[in-house]
């Protein structure tokens, strides 16, 4: 049975684009559901397939699965002839940890630069908190290309679920031209390259809907 993936608009959803990016990337076959935001029905609709009532979710038959690291552990095992975690353990390790600093945290970029796939690259003003996070996230993502990153321009190497779940990351530095490092502009651009990444954007511009508070930011 084809896995069927429910997103939100694809022009602001960050948490859809992680386990899009990653079925896309690994070629795994799935159908998509695209449930726009800020309608009058749209946590109905969400409610119909994650109790959270929120996107992205994961439907397997009667399986459901919602939030998405969960989704991407889901596929993971459901997948193990695919490398969706790096296979050596102490990258594997690494790879996990970022990825739940990311799920968890960096409100304060989150919050001053929301995500818009459409966005031309312009700066805006960023509070010492913000460039907090800025400077955290390019200490991390230096430090795993340093350690685990021989094999390829991704965090650890080969594109793995790690680099999924920093995609949108890349998003807001690209969206908000943030003045970052030559070698975290490296990562973003082997990111933005990518075909599934290329894809996601041509998607993001055709979709019709418009909300101000992510236009106007």
């Amino acid at each position: 049975m084809t896995l069927k993936l429910i997103l939100a608009n694809k022009a602001y959803s960050s948490w859809s684009l992680r386990p899009w990016i990653l079925l896309r990337h690994f070629n795994i076959p799935f159908e998509e559901i695209v449930i726009p935001m800020d309608q009058p029905d749209t946590r109905a609709n969400m409610l119909k397939y994650a109790p959270s009532g929120k996107c992205p979710s994961l439907q397997d038959g009667k399986i459901a699965v919602w939030e998405s690291l969960a989704i991407i552990e889901y596929v993971a095992e459901a997948y193990p002839e695919k490398p969706i975690w790096p296979r050596a353990k102490a990258a594997r390790a690494h790879a996990r940890s970022l990825s739940n600093e990311m799920h968890a945290g960096f409100q304060a970029l989150r919050q001053a630069c929301p995500t818009n796939f459409r966005r031309k690259p312009k700066v805006i003003a960023l509070s010492d908190e913000v460039q907090a996070d800025i400077g955290r996230i390019e200490k991390a993502w230096a430090h795993a290309r340093e350690t685990f990153g021989k094999s390829g321009p991704f965090l650890i190497g080969r594109f793995s679920a790690v680099d999924a779940m920093f995609a949108p990351v890349v998003n807001r530095f690209h969206a908000y031209d943030a003045a970052v490092a030559e070698t975290t502009r490296a990562y973003m651009e082997a990111i933005m390259a990518l075909p599934a990444w290329k894809a996601w954007i041509v998607d993001a511009e055709a979709e019709p809907w418009r909300i101000d508070r992510y236009e106007q930011a």
